[in-house]
This record gives structure tokens, sequence and C-alpha cells, in this order.
């Protein structure tokens, strides 16, 4: 482990102690003990790069004030824009900021375009209400007034997730901060059943990075070897890059456990990242409180088992880093300027890219997903439902093993981020992936396949693992 992943350790560690101090306080004491320390958390790693987040936040800021019925395409534009500044400042002759001040930045920038989406939200609800002369009741998710800029620092810079996710709403920070008796919030033993696989996991990832480093794929020894072998290599490099994720996410929850943060009544149906489906009226006291049972699906940011097990790519995208996915769909997917499946995927997906950095690994890896969602539903809406029950069970695990390689394909583009070093990995294998994809979406179309994103999912394609597929 490099010396940064051990400070991204000793972080999400701490955040967990620090959790429970929170749990029981006062909103007062969590809204502004929360950013304090968060902003001592980003000072510390940041240093004067800090600049670059309190920047971002006034010119949000800013933008609400002046446009509120337009600001979300407005923060979009402005926060996106910085960050192509704050990448480029190298090249302007500029100190670099630290890897703390990048990983700071990406998650700002997924919380201020929310909130101000949020804030469009209120401020249209407001008009309609003005206009139709009545009052409703509250709304599910609205906020009750426009956050000023001490609120908007204050969830800025709130500890929980900070460097590594998981993103939260404004609105879930205000659940948080307004939760009744929070006493009755169980902690210790969600925290418990969560945490338990993070160090099995931190032991796979130290074994698979030392026996497979990926350093040996850049080396000009490794090409020398076997197809085989060098096919094989990419299997473990994305085992590895799997497992490290896997531990800081299952911290990052543990962080937002302890301190009680996003746990919502089971009944309220909560999704990672956007919180509750459902209105889930508050209790009234602490007895009503302690009978409910709670869950933390709004926080939730990986299902290991759901990722690693499902069977298709499209849904494997829906259990990694489910909570950045639920922002990518709702502010970037619902207005994409296309209405195929496909295409709207492949300018998320586009986006998502640009978010993540400018290296070319990046948008090799997540443009060959539109690819690979192409061709999976155009061959198994042709095919698969013609198998007996016997042949789809056969046709599910195949397609399984096939995902999984895909995804080790293009974890190579994401692991070795330049051009050069991608383009040489997946030439000597062969391209097979793209061979592949493009040979299955051609089949696909021959034998009468339609849009993946018209087509039914059927049960058995669902996924391996017992759990529902999460909603769309």
């Amino acid at each position: 482990m490099s010396p940064e992943e051990w400070t991204y350790l000793v972080v999400l560690l701490i955040s967990i102690p620090i959790g429970f101090l929170f749990k029981k306080a006062g909103p007062g004491l969590k809204r502004w003990g929360a950013a304090a320390v968060g902003l001592g958390l980003t000072l510390f790693t940041c240093g004067p790069h800090t600049l670059h987040s309190l920047i971002t936040i006034l010119g949000t800021w800013a933008l609400i004030q002046a446009q509120p019925c337009s600001c979300h395409a407005l923060a979009l534009a402005w926060t996106f824009s910085y960050l192509l500044f704050f990448r480029a400042l190298g090249l302007l002759g500029l100190p670099t900021p630290t890897p703390f001040t990048n990983a700071v930045q990406l998650l700002l920038t997924l919380k201020l375009v929310s909130l101000a989406s949020e804030v469009q939200d209120l401020h249209l609800a407001q008009r309609k209400e003005m206009a139709s002369g009545f009052s409703k009741g509250p709304s599910l998710g609205l906020l009750p007034d426009v956050p000023s800029l001490m609120e908007t620092l204050s969830y800025s810079y709130c500890y929980v997730g900070i460097m590594t996710g998981p993103f939260f709403r404004y609105r879930t920070y205000l659940d948080w901060l307004e939760q009744p008796f929070p006493g009755a919030v169980p902690s210790l033993r969600p925290l418990l059943r969560r945490a338990w696989p993070a160090p099995l996991f931190g032991l796979l990832f130290l074994l698979s990075s030392h026996l497979f480093p990926l350093e040996a794929v850049r080396e000009d020894a490794f090409y020398a070897r076997p197809l085989p072998a060098r096919l094989f290599y990419m299997i473990p490099v994305f085992f590895a890059f799997r497992m490290r994720f896997y531990v800081a996410w299952i911290a990052a929850e543990c962080g937002c456990i302890a301190a009680g943060f996003g746990a919502y009544p089971v009944a309220a149906k909560a999704r990672a990242g956007g919180g509750p489906t459902l209105q889930c009226p508050p209790p009234s006291s602490p007895e009503k409180a302690a009978s409910l049972e709670y869950d933390y699906e709004t926080i939730r940011n990986i299902d290991c088992y759901g990722t690693d097990f499902c069977v298709r790519v499209r849904d494997g995208m829906r259990y990694w880093n489910m909570t950045v996915q639920w922002w990518l769909a709702q502010y970037i997917y619902k207005s994409a300027p296309a209405r195929s499946y496909v295409l709207r995927s492949a300018w998320t997906m586009l986006l998502s890219a640009y978010w993540h950095g400018l290296h070319p690994g990046y948008y090799l890896s997540f443009l060959t997903i539109p690819l690979c969602l192409s061709a999976e539903g155009c061959l198994e809406s042709a095919l698969r439902g013609r198998l007996s029950p016997g042949g789809q069970k056969a046709w599910d695990w195949v397609h399984w093993f096939l995902k999984m390689r895909a995804y080790d394909y293009m974890c190579m583009g994401f692991v070795l981020l330049s051009l050069g070093d991608t383009l040489r990995y997946w030439a000597s294998v062969y391209f097979c992936v793209h061979i592949v994809a493009v040979a299955a979406l051609l089949l696909g179309l021959a034998l009468g396949g339609g849009s993946p994103g018209r087509r039914k999912t059927s049960p058995q394609a669902a996924s391996l693992a017992p759990e529902k597929l999460r909603e769309e």
C-alpha cells in the first residue's frame, strides 16, 4: 500500500469512533461539529489546495442565489468546468493538487450539483403552489428552505464520505441533523454485520496485488509471456482492484452507520444515494422509534456479492459504487441528449469518465461499456427466450463468465490510465472483448434481437444472487 492509501484508510477508520460521538448529539453540534472535523481533515490532507473546494462551493452558492429556477444546469456546468481547470493546473504552471484534493473535489462536485437540483425542485414547487393558490403538504424529499451559505458550507465539508463517499443528498444530511430519537436507531449491530468481511477483503487485496503487481504489465518482459498468461493476468488485477474498493467502501459505510447517518425505517424503501421512496411519518416517541426496523440502504455504496455474481454487465453497474450510480442516473442519464438506451448510456459513461479524470484509459474503458450493453441486450433478447429452462441456466453461467472477463478487460484501462499502456495490453490479447462484443451484437441483430432498453428482464437472467435487482 502507498502512503496515500494508508492515509485514506486512517481517515476512514477514525470516522467510525467519531460517528458514535456524533450520533446522539443535537442538530447544532452535528452540523458544525461534523463540518469542523471534515474541514480539519481537508486542511490536513490538502493544505492550501483546500482553496479549490472553497471556490467551487462559493461559485455554486452564488448560482443558486442568482438563478434558483435553473441552477441545476448552471451548477453542473460550473463544477464540471472547474474540474477541467483543476486538472489542468500542472499544464498552466501552477501547483498540482494532491490526490486527496482530487478525492474531495470529486465528491464535492456530486454534492453541489445535487444540492442545486434540490433547490431548483423546491423553487418550482413553490411556484406551482403560488399559481394554484393553495399550499400542499410536505412532499417526499423536498427541502424545507434554500440553504444559507453557512449551511451549504457545513454540508459540503461534513466529514461523512468527504473523500471516499458514499454520496448523499442535502435532504439526507438534513434528516440526519433532525433525526428524532437518534438513540433508538441501531448502529453497533448493523456496523458489525457490514464490517465483518472487510479484513478478509483487505488480506486478499494485499496478497493478490503482491503476487500480480500492476507494474509488471508496463514492462517489456510481460509481453514475451504466452497469450494465456497475458489473458489470465487481467483477472487478478481486477480482483485486487475490487478488493481494494470493497474495503474502502465498507469502511466508509461503517462510518455512516456509526453516526446513524442515512438510517431510515425499512417501510420507507430507501434507495442508495436517493433516500426514501415512500413517505414515512417520524416516530412520536422513543418507544415507537425503538419498535421500528431500520436500514442503511441510502448510504449503501457496494453490494459485493451482487457485483461478483450478477449475470449481466448492466446489472454489475448497479451494484458498484451505488450512490454515484444513482447520481449518474438521476442527473446525467435522464437528461442525456438522446432517447436510445445505448446512446444515453454512452453519454453517461463519457461524463463519468470525465468526472474520474482526463486519463485516456478512463475513456477507453467507460466507452467500451455501451458496446457491451448493446451486445448483451441484443443477443439475449434474440436467443435466451428460445432456450429450455436448463439451457437458460447454462446461458446465464456463460453470460456471467463473459461479463466478468469484460470487466477484467475494461479494468486494465482504468488502472493503466495512459493511452499507450492500455492499447498495448489490449492489443496483446487481440482486443478480445471488443471482438466478442461486436460479434455478439451482429449475431443478435441477425437473429432479430431488440434494443436492450425495451426488452423485458426475465427473472432467471436477473442475477445469480438471490437479491432483487435494484430499481433502475
